[in-house]
C-alpha cells in the first residue's frame, strides 16, 4: 500500500504546555495552491498577464479575506505568494496537528468556506478556480518555462508504475495518455509524459506534485515535474535540416513558382510604366492643366523654334530619312546606326523620336561596362528598364546555397545564376512588358477609330435624310406629267448607283486595311540601345545578350530597334544574331565643307552674329572638318568673343594636350596601362601626320606591330584613328577625327617631343637588332662546330648547304649592323637635339 509523506509539512517545537493536563499539540506548517486567480501565460507576449497585474493587490486580498475564516485545527494563514505564470496563489497556513487527518480535514473545510462564498476571486470575475493541497514542494520560479498540457514527471529513485501514476494524478484533470519510461543515458533520470486534456489540469498536477515523494515498501521516488511543449521546438528545422535532397529542390520550386506568379507580373507592370510614363509628373493632366493656366500665361508670344542649321545637313538629312522610312514600317530587321563620336548621332535619334511622339525605352551600354563588379552590371540594367522590385542580394545567398548543397548533397541546387542568365531574365520581362505596351496603344487606336467611324456614319445618315427630303419634292413633280422623263432618268441614276457604290466599297475595303497596318505600326514602341561598343568587363556578355534580344523583339514585330555604335566593327554582334536577315545599316558622317560652314554660321546668327567668312577664316574652318562636336565648340568660342583662326588655333593645341595624355600617357607608368605602347602610337601618329591615310596592312608588317591587330583595335575604341574597310576587310586607318590631322603634324613637328620620341623608338629597334645579330652569330657557332675548323670559312665558296646558310646569316646581321650604326648616329643628333632644346 503506497503511503505519501507530505514533505511541506514543517514540524515546528514550541515545547509549552496547556495549562491543563493533556499531551503537547504540534503546530505545523503546509500550503495550498489556489488556481485560475490569474490567468496561465502561454507565452512571452501573452498581454493577458498585464491585466491580471492590475488586478492583483485586489485579488491577492479578497483571497486572503475568504480563506481567513476557516478555524479548523487552529488554521492560519502565515503568507499568500501569487504565482501568475501558472495562474495560481501559493497560500502558506499554520495549523495543529492534533489528528492525522488534519490536512484533510482543513482542505474540506477550505473548499467549503470557499463554495459558502461564491467561489474564489478571479481576474475575469468568473469563479472557476479550486483549493488543492500541496503534497510537494512549492517552486514559484519566473522561468521562461510556460504551462502546457503535457507534464513531464521526472523519477529520482525507481520508475513508478503507469497506474500508481495514474491514481495520483487524475483528480487533477482528465488524462489523454501516459507514456511508460524510456532508457535515458547513464546519470539522467527516467521519466513519463503525462498529457492532460486542459493547461488548468496540467498546471495544478505541476504545482502541488513538484518535490513529491512516493514510498513502496522500503523505496522512496521523488517526483520532479516540468513542463513539456506539445510540439519540440526544433523539430521542423531538424527534419528540414535532415532531410536537403527533398528540402532543396521544394524551395527552388517555390522560389520560382513565387518569381513568376508575384513578381515577375509586377517588374512587367512597373516596366510598361516607365515607357509609357505613367511616373512622370509633366505627364499627368492635372500638371498639364496647371501648367497652361498658369506658367504659360506669362509668355504672350508663343514661342515657334527656328529651323535648325542641321536641317540642311545633307548627310544628317539622309539618315533621317532612312530612320524615318525605318519607323513608318513593321519592323523585320534592327537598325544600325554608326558613325564617328560627336557626328550628331543621338541628336538626330531625338528629332525623329520627338516628331513620332511614340513610347521608346533607352539602354545606355555606356555607364554598364563601366560597372566594376557583374552585380553593378545587372543593377544598372534593371534601373534602366524600369526592372522592379530587384533584389540584388539574392544572388549572393543563392551562390552560398548552392555552396552548401555541395557540401550537404554533393551536387549544386541551381539556384545561383551566371551573369547572362540574369540579364536574360531582365530582358524578357521587358520583352512581355514591351508586349503590353503594344497592345494597350493598339486599343486605343482602335477605339478612336471606332469613334471616328461613328462620327462620319452620323454625318452619312444626316446627309441622306436631306437627301430623301429632295427625293419627296422629286416625286410629287414627277407625277404631275414628268412620268416618262422620271422613268430614263431613273433608269440613268440606277446605272449610276450600281457602278459607284462598288468603287466605293472597294476603297472602303482597302482603307481599314492600310488604316490598320498604320495604327499596328504606331502602337509599337521603339528601343534605343546607345553606346553599343565593346569596353572594359564583360562587354562580350553584354552586347551578346542585347543583340540576341533586339533580334527577337524585331523578328518578333514587338519593338522597332535601332542600335547606335561609333564603329561599325560593332555591328557582328548583332549580324551574328540575324543570320539570315541583313542590317538595316545607316552610317552617319561627318559634314562636308559647305554642310559645316552653313551649320556654324546659321548657329552664329541665332546668336545675333552675323559673320561673313573671308577665305582665311573658310580655310581654318575646313581644318576642324564636319565633325559636329568640334564645330560646336568653335561656335561656343566664336560667341565669347574669339576670332575664327584664334578659336581653330585652340582647339587644335587643345587636341594637341588630349593626345600626348591618351595616346603616350603621362609617364611610363601611365604608358604601362595603355593597351599599346608609346612606339606603336608615335608609328601611326608619324605616318598620319604626313600622309591623309595609311594601309592597314602595310602598318601591320613590320616593328613594332608585327602583325598584332589589337593595339590598332584599341586605339580606334580610343577614337585615335579611325579603320575603314574594302569588301568586308580593314583596308585603310584615317585620323579618328578630321582636326586629328593637324593635330598628328603639330606633335610630329615639335622638336622635343619628336626627338623624344624618335629616341625611343630607335632604341627599341636598335634592341631588336642587336638580339637578332646574336641570334645569328649562335647560329654561325653551330655551323661553324658542324664543319672542319680550318677549313670552315673557306667552305663557304663551295655550294653545300651549309655555306648558303652561313651566307644567308652573315647578310641578314649585316643588314642588322648596317641599321644599328644607321639608328645610332640618328640619336646621337637627336641627343643634340635635346640638349640645345633643354
Amino acid at each position: 500500500m503506497l503511503r505519501s509523506v507530505p514533505r511541506s509539512v514543517v514540524l515546528l517545537r514550541r515545547g509549552a504546555r496547556q495549562l491543563s493536563e493533556g499531551p503537547v499539540v504540534e503546530i505545523r506548517e503546509a500550503c495550498v495552491f489556489v488556481d485560475s486567480v490569474f490567468p496561465i501565460q502561454l507565452g512571452r507576449f501573452d498581454i493577458r498577464r498585464y491585466i491580471a497585474f492590475l488586478r492583483e493587490e485586489g485579488l491577492v486580498q479578497s483571497l486572503r479575506d475568504r480563506l481567513s475564516s476557516v478555524n479548523a485545527h487552529g488554521f492560519r494563514i502565515t503568507s499568500l505568494e501569487p504565482h501568475p505564470k501558472d495562474g495560481g496563489v501559493f497560500v502558506r497556513f499554520a495549523y495543529k496537528a492534533d489528528s492525522e487527518n488534519a490536512l484533510v480535514s482543513i482542505e474540506r473545510e477550505l473548499k467549503r468556506k470557499v463554495q459558502d462564498h461564491g467561489g474564489l476571486p478571479s481576474w475575469l470575475g468568473m469563479s472557476s478556480g479550486n483549493v488543492w493541497m500541496v503534497k510537494g514542494i512549492p517552486w514559484n520560479e519566473d522561468m521562461y518555462h510556460f504551462a502546457s498540457p503535457i507534464v513531464k514527471v521526472a523519477f529520482e529513485g525507481p520508475d513508478i508504475h503507469q497506474e500508481s501514476l495514474y491514481k495520483l494524478l487524475r483528480p487533477y484533470g482528465r488524462i489523454r495518455d501516459i507514456t511508460d519510461p524510456i532508457p535515458v543515458p547513464a546519470g539522467s533520470a527516467r521519466f513519463s509524459t503525462v498529457s492532460f486534456q486542459k493547461i488548468r489540469s496540467a498546471a495544478i498536477a505541476r504545482n502541488v506534485l513538484h518535490g513529491f515523494e512516493m514510498s513502496s515498501g522500503s523505496t522512496v521516488t521523488r517526483l520532479s515535474t516540468k513542463y513539456e511543449d506539445p510540439i519540440r521546438v526544433h523539430a521542423i528545422r531538424d527534419w528540414l535540416s535532415g532531410h536537403p535532397k527533398i528540402v532543396l529542390p521544394v524551395v527552388v520550386f517555390l522560389l520560382g513558382t513565387l518569381t513568376y506568379t508575384i513578381f515577375d507580373p509586377l517588374r512587367s507592370l512597373m516596366i510598361q510604366g516607365k515607357v509609357e510614363d505613367w511616373f512622370d509628373v509633366q505627364e499627368f493632366k492635372i500638371y498639364q492643366w496647371l501648367r497652361k493656366n498658369t506658367v504659360d500665361r506669362l509668355y504672350l508670344a508663343s514661342k515657334v523654334s527656328p529651323p535648325t542649321a542641321t536641317d540642311g545637313w545633307k548627310e544628317r538629312k539622309e539618315a533621317e530619312t532612312a530612320v524615318r522610312a525605318y519607323l513608318a514600317d513593321l519592323p523585320t530587321t534592327v537598325t544600325f546606326v554608326h558613325g564617328p563620336q560627336g557626328s550628331g548621332k543621338s541628336t538626330m535619334l531625338q528629332t525623329v523620336l520627338d516628331d513620332t511622339d511614340r513610347k521608346s525605352l533607352t539602354i545606355d551600354c555606356g555607364p554598364l561596362l563601366q560597372s566594376s563588379s557583374d552585380a553593378l552590371l545587372v543593377r544598372g540594367l534593371a534601373k534602366q528598364t524600369g526592372y522592379w522590385p530587384f533584389f540584388s542580394f539574392l544572388n549572393s545567398v543563392n551562390h552560398l546555397l548552392d555552396l552548401a548543397s555541395m557540401g550537404l548533397i554533393g551536387q549544386k541546387a541551381g539556384m545561383s545564376t551566371s551573369l547572362v542568365e540574369q540579364l536574360q531574365s531582365i530582358l524578357d520581362v521587358t520583352e512581355d512588358a514591351l508586349k503590353s505596351v503594344g497592345s494597350s496603344h493598339l486599343r486605343t487606336l482602335y477605339k478612336q477609330t471606332r469613334l471616328a467611324e461613328k462620327e462620319r456614319s452620323k454625318a452619312t445618315l444626316r446627309e441622306k435624310q436631306s437627301d430623301g427630303s429632295l427625293d419627296r419634292t422629286a416625286g410629287v413633280k414627277s407625277e404631275l406629267n414628268t412620268g416618262d422623263k422620271l422613268l430614263a432618268v431613273d433608269a440613268q441614276l440606277t446605272n449610276t448607283d450600281s457602278e459607284t457604290p462598288v468603287e466605293e466599297r472597294e476603297g472602303k475595303k482597302r482603307k481599314p486595311e492600310n488604316a490598320e497596318d498604320v495604327e499596328a505600326v504606331q502602337s509599337l514602341p521603339i528601343v534605343i540601345i546607345k553606346n553599343f561598343e565593346r569596353g572594359p568587363g564583360p562587354s562580350d556578355e553584354l552586347l551578346s545578350v542585347l543583340a540576341k534580344w533586339a533580334a527577337r523583339l524585331s523578328e518578333h514585330q514587338i519593338a522597332h530597334v535601332i542600335v547606335v555604335s561609333d564603329n561599325r566593327e560593332n555591328m557582328k554582334s548583332l549580324t551574328k544574331a540575324l543570320p539570315s536577315k541583313p542590317l538595316n545599316l545607316i552610317a552617319l558622317d561627318d559634314a562636308d565643307t559647305a554642310s559645316a560652314l552653313a551649320f556654324v554660321k546659321q548657329k552664329l546668327k541665332d546668336a545675333d552674329i552675323d559673320l561673313q567668312f573671308s577665305h582665311v577664316q573658310t580655310t581654318y574652318l575646313e581644318r576642324l572638318g564636319g565633325r559636329s562636336s568640334d564645330l560646336e565648340t568653335l561656335i561656343h568660342k566664336v560667341r565669347n568673343g574669339q576670332q575664327v583662326e584664334e578659336a581653330v588655333e585652340d582647339i587644335i593645341n587643345r587636341g594637341v594636350g588630349e593626345i600626348q595624355k591618351s595616346a603616350f600617357g603621362d609617364d611610363e607608368d601611365d604608358a604601362k596601362r595603355l593597351p599599346w605602347t608609346r612606339e606603336q602610337a608615335w608609328m601611326v601618329v608619324k605616318r598620319l601626320a604626313n600622309q591623309p591615310e595609311i594601309s592597314y596592312s602595310e602598318i601591320l608588317l613590320d616593328f613594332p606591330f608585327k602583325g598584332d591587330e589589337a593595339p590598332l583595335r584599341n586605339m580606334e575604341h580610343a577614337e585615335l584613328i579611325s579603320i575603314g574597310t574594302h569588301l568586308g576587310r580593314p583596308s585603310t586607318i584615317k585620323p579618328g577625327k578630321p582636326i586629328f590631322k593637324w593635330v598628328f603634324q603639330r606633335l610630329e613637328k615639335d622638336a622635343i617631343f619628336q626627338a623624344t620620341q624618335d629616341l625611343a623608338f630607335n632604341e627599341k629597334v636598335i634592341a631588336t637588332a642587336e638580339t637578332n645579330i646574336k641570334t645569328y652569330e649562335q647560329e654561325l657557332s653551330t655551323l661553324k662546330d658542324m664543319g672542319a675548323d680550318t677549313s670552315f670559312w673557306s667552305n663557304f665558296s663551295s655550294s653545300s648547304v651549309l655555306s648558303q646558310r652561313a651566307r644567308y646569316l652573315l647578310n641578314k646581321a649585316k643588314t642588322a649592323q648596317t641599321k644599328v650604326e644607321t639608328l645610332e648616329k640618328q640619336n646621337s643628333l637627336l641627343k643634340k637635339t635635346l640638349a640645345q632644346r633643354t
